[in-house]
Parts: structure tokens; C-alpha cells; sequence
């Protein structure tokens, strides 16, 4: 067996191993558990006299998201990320459809809450990559104060959170429209400050 020698100092307590030990115990590419990713998804059915919101941005459009809060689909899939990159749970758990302090709420809401239980749990958010399944309307307009409202709930910069745009081609419920899905991959680190 071949011993690889690191060309850094070894930690003070591997030091003392024999060398075939120590290549077992030790490698220069050891990962630190200090970063967290996290996926969500949500998805809603559309329809007519709802309002549409997305990222806390109103859009005007004969249709809009059946739910129990406004339906944003965008703010949802984003806390449902950030969540499981916590193992925190999901939106069900924090912010139950069975509530009815919940009815109607705008789901910047949930975002601020779902910062909080990250500070609470030892995490901040690095960033946010979120993808928007829509037939129709045209999204590209208002993605940049999308992008700007989700981050301030955030507690973020708006260049932390990235939001783009997808029809759905004319498959499936996004694409008959029928349906907005979101899909989002939030990731987190331990708080660098307290």
C-alpha cells in the first residue's frame, strides 16, 4: 500500500499514528459539515377571479393559485428548501393548511418566519436558486423585483437569490395551464457570527 503524504502539517492527534493508520484516519480532503442544501417544490392549481402572486410580487392575469395563503408558489418552494436544508421540516409542519391563521397570508411571511428558525437552529442562508413553471403569463418583467422581495424577506442581497422563468411547452398541467409549479434549492452554513 502506497502512503500519500499530505503537504500540510497533520492534526497534532494523527500525528502520533503509524503511517498506514493515518492515511486511513486522515485526508486532506476531509469535508466540513458547515454547509447544508436543501430542495422544495410546490405546486397549485389554477384558478379563474385568484389573485397571482409570485415572490410577493402581484401580476396581473385572469387566473391565480388555488391555496389556503395567496398561493405563492415561488415563496413556498423557497421555504421548503431552506427548511429541509435545516432538517426543519416543511411548510405543512411550520405553516399548516388547517390554520386559519394562515388564511390569505402573504407568503414573505413565511420566508421572514422561516429565516428565523434558521437563526434560531445555528444557520444563515448562503443563497437561493429558484425555477418558475408558468404557461402564461410572461414572467421575465418581474423577476427582478421578484428577486428584490424574496431577498429582503430573506434578510438577503438580491444577487444572493436567483429566480428564473420556464414554460412548460404545452405538457402536462403547467403547460395546458392548468397549474404553476416552482421547484428551488436553497443552501445554508453554520452562522459564521452570532
Amino acid at each position: 500500500m502506497k502512503i500519500i503524504q499530505p503537504r500540510h502539517a497533520l492534526p497534532r492527534k494523527l500525528q502520533a499514528l503509524e503511517p498506514a493508520t493515518r492515511a486511513i484516519h486522515y485526508s486532506p480532503f476531509t469535508i466540513h459539515h458547515s454547509y447544508r442544501i436543501g430542495i422544495g417544490n410546490d405546486i397549485h392549481r389554477l384558478a379563474s377571479g385568484r389573485k397571482l402572486i409570485l415572490g410577493g410580487v402581484r401580476i396581473a392575469f385572469e387566473k391565480g393559485p388555488v391555496g389556503h395563503s395567496d398561493g405563492d408558489a415561488l415563496a413556498h418552494a423557497v421555504c421548503d428548501a431552506l427548511l429541509g436544508a435545516a432538517a426543519l421540516g416543511d411548510m405543512g409542519r411550520h405553516f399548516p393548511d388547517s390554520s386559519p391563521k394562515w388564511r390569505g397570508a402573504s407568503s414573505l411571511l413565511f420566508l421572514r418566519h422561516t429565516r428565523k428558525l434558521l437563526k434560531e437552529a445555528g444557520y444563515e442562508i448562503v443563497n437561493v436558486d429558484a425555477t418558475i413553471g408558468l404557461e402564461r403569463p410572461k414572467l421575465a418583467p418581474h423577476i427582478p423585483l421578484m428577486r428584490a422581495k424574496v431577498a429582503r424577506a430573506l434578510g438577503l442581497k438580491p444577487e444572493q437569490v436567483s429566480v428564473k422563468a420556464k414554460t412548460g411547452e404545452g405538457v402536462d398541467a403547467v403547460g395546458r395551464g392548468e397549474a404553476i409549479r416552482a421547484d428551488a434549492v436553497g443552501l445554508i452554513q453554520i452562522r459564521q457570527h452570532p
